[in-house]
């Protein structure tokens, strides 16, 4: 028997879809019914294509990054600088999440707490963050480079340092419905601690 013709269109309206049920209801608050009535496919239609829950919630990990990674770029790319483009990626990121109302986050960071039981999603998760923390290092290198980084500490080091922080202060931020933690992780350490 011939596999239905699938549509790239509705696979990313899926996607989409479910990135934004995941983000703000989790992996086992999101229910397949309400991602496909938003799209409007039919559940059998669902597993055509992905064949789980689990493996579409691993595309739309994917996805995430895939859209998370494009708007670091797009916010390099249109700055002077490397630095600035890391700064205004960041400010991007905060400006969209005080419309959302602080709700929602980074999916990685909210999925992570969840789905430890999952290794093929653990692992999705562990390489996107891995993909952004090894970006973020690679704007820091190329800022040292500049002199606009401070040296004398590895640039790998300090996007551990950056991310790792900036995740902890989204969650406060989630909890205290303010941007003051994100801009704290900012103000600290782009404009004080990473300066030479």
């Amino acid at each position: 028997m011939a596999r239905p013709r699938l549509s790239e269109k509705t696979r990313q309206r899926l996607l989409e879809e479910g990135v934004s049920a995941f983000l703000y209801n989790g992996f086992h608050g999101t229910g397949l019914k309400e991602v496909l009535d938003r799209v409007k496919v039919p559940k059998g239609s669902f597993y055509n294509y992905f064949e789980s829950k689990e493996a579409f919630a691993v595309a739309a990990i994917h996805h995430y990054a895939a859209c998370f990674a494009a708007k670091m770029e797009q916010a390099i790319s249109d700055a002077p600088d490397p630095y600035s483009g890391l700064r205004h990626f960041f400010e991007a990121l905060m400006a969209d999440f005080e419309t959302a109302g602080y709700v929602g986050g980074c999916l990685i960071a909210n999925l992570g707490g969840e789905l430890e039981g999952s290794e093929l999603c653990r692992e999705s998760l562990a390489t996107a963050f891995r993909q952004w923390r090894d970006r973020v290092a690679e704007v820091l290198r190329q800022s040292q480079q500049r002199g606009l980084v401070r040296a004398d500490l590895d640039a790998g080091d300090l996007a551990d340092l950056l991310t790792e922080a900036w995740e902890g202060a989204v969650i406060r931020m989630k909890i205290e419905r303010s941007l003051e933690p994100p801009r704290r992780v900012l103000s600290r350490l782009l404009d004080d601690y990473f300066r030479p």
